[in-house]
């Protein structure tokens, strides 16, 4: 009896996936397993051309990152990096995801019948299309020392026509920069939780109507409750893309961007520094291998950390069971 041919279709679904799997493993987990590996040993350049191999330097390049020639915990070009690259996060971030939040259920609420919501979208996402370099670019044209809000900074009394807020103010430059993240991210933000919005089931917000709440109320009562797992995803992936921001500060500043010399406080020298920058430095310039992937790892680190709280505070807590009480 001749027994029939089957055709495994399961092994065509493996040969789909696996182009994913290959990329990953050479351009993902690989770079990130050497660089683990490379925090722990002694790999730089000696001069231009003498690299020098040492051995297991155990903790010695995470003490330079954290501690450095000063003595002092923290007191880092890495760990200043840090502490500026979240403050530029936190100005960007609070406005953009409250603008969103306000523009999502402004372009979402039934009662209000905004005529033209396609023209209003396409014009709040189109900043997010801008290359980072143009931004960059357009905004130090406007506010450097000849720009024209520079001059008509001037013409108001504000600033005297000697002050550059290029170089000498460390809050206009982070104030710039955190301003220009906002703009180029709260269009897509905006989408995204139009997005979540609009998979509320409609039935909820007519119960609501019919019980008398206002729009008020069920913004409140309703959206942002049943909003929260996209705002847990756009929280952690705010905190994954700012902590490693680099584009817009390295691009912004030039002429003060970092050059392996310590901040300059009193002055924007070193104020856009982020920790991406610090990293680039080390790696490229100071070709000091081993240092950069310590900074990278506790990059990574942090990273996971933030993330891992904001999970855990936006994420759905069920409710405690109540025993009955016997009496």
């Amino acid at each position: 009896m001749n027994k029939k041919k089957t055709v495994e279709y399961g092994r065509y679904g493996y040969m789909f996936i696996a182009p994913f799997f290959i990329v990953f493993l050479i351009f993902q987990l690989y770079p990130l397993l050497l660089t683990l590996y490379l925090s722990f040993v002694e790999y730089y350049y000696k001069g231009m051309d003498t690299l020098v191999k040492g051995g297991w330097n155990n903790f010695g390049n995470y003490a330079a990152v954290l501690v450095g020639s000063t003595g002092k915990l923290f007191d880092t070009e890495t760990c200043i990096a840090i502490r500026q690259t979240v403050i530029i996060w936190v100005i960007n971030f609070i406005p953009q995801i409250l603008l969103a939040l306000l523009l999502a259920a402004w372009f979402t609420d039934n009662t209000i019948k905004l005529k033209g919501q396609g023209a209003f979208k396409v014009m709040m996402y189109m900043p997010n299309i801008i290359t980072a370099s143009s931004i960059a670019v357009l905004f130090y044209s406007l506010f450097a020392k000849s720009g024209p809000f520079s001059k008509l900074m001037v013409q108001w009394g504000w600033i005297s026509d000697t002050y550059d807020t290029m170089k000498d103010s460390a809050a206009w430059t982070i104030g710039l920069i955190g301003f220009m993240q906002f703009w180029m991210w709260y269009g897509n933000t905006m989408i995204v939780l139009i997005a979540g919005i609009l998979g509320i089931s409609p039935s909820l917000y007519e119960a609501a109507m019919v019980d008398g709440a206002t729009s008020t109320q069920q913004f409140f009562n309703v959206t942002l409750p049943l909003l929260r797992p996209i705002l847990q995803y756009t929280l952690v992936t705010s905190a994954i893309g700012g902590m490693q921001m680099y584009d817009i500060p390295a691009l912004f500043n030039v002429s003060d961007s970092y050059r392996g010399q310590p901040l300059i406080q009193g002055t924007s020298y070193g104020a856009s520094d982020t920790v991406t920058m610090i990293i680039k430095a080390y790696g490229i310039t100071a070709k000091n291998y081993g240092k950069a992937a310590a900074a990278s790892v506790i990059l990574f680190m942090i990273t996971l950390v933030v993330s891992g709280i904001f999970f855990v505070m936006s994420r759905d807590k069920e409710p405690k069971p109540k025993h009955a009480v016997v009496k």
